[in-house]
């Protein structure tokens, strides 16, 4: 294992790093201060989970998903979810042809790379369901035939927290299939000002892609081998295990949980450029991915779960 300091032989790890932080940089180059953002959703789509971003309207949820589907040469999928959405909407569906007397499946968009699930809360939870199989098991079962996924297949899911007229709670087993949970916020007086500027430009928030899907299953594999310390791994646990017999929460982080954070950290170090994970890389990534899989005894608008677990991290004792 590598240790910081010392030197490193050029390795394809090597190179798929700098390709992921070439992804980054070319996200950043049509998003304006959401560079954490981004980082988190590069994490994820490196570590092979999905990510679902909370927030108002209008402060770039959408662009964030469109800037890296434009970023990897692949297939983008959007579907705008509606109360009156079904299953088949999201996997497809089968249509008789009376000429030949057969049944064509027709296939969902959920049949893409990059598929966007914009206000996810606005759909049934019998349609929330239809995604639970696709997220856990890359593919889909229609009709008595399971067909599969390409083998990059990334969700992003956006929500409205705001307006709840016309909208669905997701279920703990829907919300738990995200590797990650996020919101944007609003942006700063400066930042504000420069989207505004490039609002005048031509084309100024489209992009091209730097990585192809290829690269993406190669990185995956290569997240995979970043090695993790029998300490780091306790410290996973040691962080779940807080969060279940913490006085603020009813419900902690499942054994799930503490795989995804284990996977996220992996990305988070590689996309660092390393091939060992460190506290800092696990200490960084745990709100985002064990922030909405608790249930605190008390709802509070200015404290997010995101700040409860950093709370939880401060009782935990960081391997050294």
């Amino acid at each position: 294992m590598n240790q910081p300091g010392m030197a490193t032989k050029p390795s394809a790890g090597n190179h798929l790093s700098s390709k992921a932080q070439a992804l980054l940089k070319n996200m950043n180059s049509v998003l304006v201060g959401q560079d954490r953002a981004a980082r988190l959703v590069a994490i994820a789509i490196l570590a092979g989970g999905h990510v679902i971003i909370e927030d108002v309207p209008g402060v770039g949820k959408t662009l964030l998903a469109k800037s890296l589907a434009m970023s990897i040469h692949g297939s983008f999928k959007r579907l705008q979810c509606t109360p009156d959405l079904l299953p088949a909407d999201v996997s497809g569906v089968n249509i008789y042809d009376q000429k030949n007397a057969t049944f064509t499946f027709v296939p969902g968009p959920v049949f893409s790379n990059i598929f966007l699930c914009d206000e996810i809360n606005r759909a049934s939870p019998r349609t929330q369901s239809s995604l639970l199989e696709a997220m856990e098991e890359r593919q889909v079962s229609t009709d008595g035939v399971t067909r599969k996924l390409p083998d990059l297949f990334f969700v992003i899911a956006t929500a409205n927290p705001i307006e709840q007229l016309g909208t669905f709670p997701l279920p703990e087993a829907q919300i738990d299939r995200f590797m990650v949970a996020l919101s944007l916020g609003y942006p700063k007086p400066q930042e504000e000002a420069q989207i505004l500027f490039k609002t005048m430009e031509d084309d100024a928030f489209i992009c091209h892609p730097v990585l192809t899907v290829e690269d993406i299953v190669e990185a995956r594999q290569a997240v995979r081998r970043v090695t993790v310390h029998q300490a780091l791994v306790n410290y996973i646990v040691e962080i779940s295990n807080a969060t279940r017999s913490h006085p603020s929460i009813i419900l902690g982080v499942s054994p799930r949980g503490s795989q995804l954070l284990l996977r996220a950290s992996q990305a988070h170090a590689f996309l660092e450029g390393r091939d060992y994970v460190t506290p800092d890389d696990i200490k960084r990534i745990t709100p985002f991915v064990f922030g909405h899989r608790i249930i605190p005894k008390v709802k509070s608008q200015r404290i997010s779960y995101a700040e409860i677990i950093e709370r939880v991290l401060e009782t935990v004792p960081v391997p050294k």
